[in-house]
């Protein structure tokens, strides 16, 4: 079992078919949910599931709801958006990653995040710290090869 950090490929998909909107619709509300190193996501994960989600105190099945931060923008020929920080507060959990996903229909994978190892809140907070808003580093980037 293994989390790999990648945009998932049904997202793109996706994107491609009109189906995310990040700007204008504010019907559209995504969330990001935290996982065990037993789960196992990759650029192949096609939507939101419970298995080996995290349990813990002050976390809630589905993890937090998402804010835009800085809506779709470009640079060159790259175009970025990224997210506000998230956090659980007073929180007793262990996560080895996440899944960020749109919330409803069968709940569709927007990507998958990587920590690198098992991070650790014991009745404190647990923050999810998105990168900058920029071409090189936003969590969403599409960018030409």
């Amino acid at each position: 079992m293994a989390i790999t950090q990648a945009m998932c490929t049904s997202f793109k998909v996706a994107l491609l078919n009109g189906e995310m909107d990040f700007s204008s619709d504010t019907s559209q509300t995504f969330k990001i949910a935290l996982f065990t190193s037993s789960a196992t996501l990759s650029a192949a994960t096609t939507a939101y599931s419970t298995t080996n989600e995290v349990t813990g105190t002050n976390y809630v099945a589905g993890g937090n709801t998402l804010t835009i931060a800085a809506a779709p923008a470009s640079s060159g020929t790259t175009a970025f958006l990224d997210f506000a920080d998230t956090t659980w507060s007073d929180a007793t959990i262990t996560a080895r990653g996440a899944l960020i996903y749109k919330v409803g229909g069968s709940n569709p994978a927007v990507a998958v995040l990587d920590f690198g190892g098992d991070k650790t809140s014991t009745t404190g907070d647990f923050t999810v710290q998105f990168p900058a808003a920029d071409a090189t580093n936003a969590i969403v980037r599409i960018a030409t090869p």
